[in-house]
């Protein structure tokens, strides 16, 4: 089952113009346009935070990583 979200005025008309960009649109970018002060903006501070931060890993090896991870659960990355 698949819910019908309604997202805001501004959010909503940000979906055609990635429709028309990449030819598509994710369920992660639809999700963080969806509410964003309740998730969408959170989520993208952590995921920045994860993925430029300190870490033993450079940020390629990170993109590598998620990269990979996408493609093994079939998922546009």
């Amino acid at each position: 089952m698949r819910l019908d979200l309604r997202h805001d005025p501004g959010a909503a008309e940000q979906i055609p113009e990635l429709q028309e960009r990449d030819g598509y649109v994710s369920d992660i970018s639809l999700a963080l346009r969806y509410r964003p002060n309740l998730f969408g903006k959170p989520f993208s501070e952590l995921l920045q935070k994860v993925m430029k931060g300190p870490s033993e890993w450079t940020e390629a090896e990170r993109e590598l990583f998620a990269a990979y991870v996408s493609s093994l659960n079939q998922c546009p990355f």
